[in-house]
């Protein structure tokens, strides 16, 4: 029968709809909202966490997410329906583990090893290079200690700490030893 293909892969993922139709709110604004995003980003990290699940399935090796795509999956293991019987289920037809590091050096090289070929493999299999305000580079990503906590800017303020520049105390009031008699 001509036209009767059924869909890529690919285009099972781009298909797939998180945001639940009639809902007061929906996940990419409910993702916006505990990240402290604009809606529009949080779209965007939507997409590139479906870019990221043809990456898992099509890669052919381990895939790391970015800090911003891993927390739309964390979101989305949040909804178990969605998560394991829409899509892994019905749209990737088998089990997606998000399998967190156990911690120490050895598990930090493994990690940054497998997101540096995930940006490879994202070129390869998109045709262009990734966004680098979602998609860092690997030293940007796992440059520093992760920070990320969780607080409600309802009942506390966040405020970036000065960067000081440190300087003794002397220097700081000019004191001078005063001469011995």
């Amino acid at each position: 029968m001509i036209g009767s293909e059924s869909p890529t892969l690919r285009q099972r993922i781009e298909g797939f709809e998180l945001d639940e139709p009639g809902v007061t709110l929906p996940f990419t604004s409910r993702l916006a909202r505990e990240q402290g995003w604009s809606h529009v980003f949080a779209a965007r990290v939507v997409r590139e966490y479906k870019r990221f699940l043809c990456l898992a399935c099509e890669a052919g090796h381990p895939v790391t997410p970015s800090e911003e795509v891993d927390q739309a999956w964390h979101l989305h293991l949040v909804y178990t329906q969605s998560y394991w019987k829409d899509l892994c289920g019905d749209v990737l037809g088998r089990e997606l583990h998000h399998g967190p590091t156990r911690g120490g050096a050895a598990e930090g090289e493994k990690f940054v090893d497998w997101y540096g070929k995930t940006l490879e493999s994202y070129g390869r299999l998109f045709g262009e290079v990734p966004p680098t305000d979602i998609w860092p580079s690997p030293a940007q990503r796992f440059g520093g200690p992760f920070a990320a906590r969780w607080v409600d800017p309802e009942k506390f303020w966040i405020v970036p700490k000065p960067q000081w520049k440190w300087i003794s105390f002397r220097k700081l009031f000019r004191i001078r030893p005063t001469p011995s008699p």
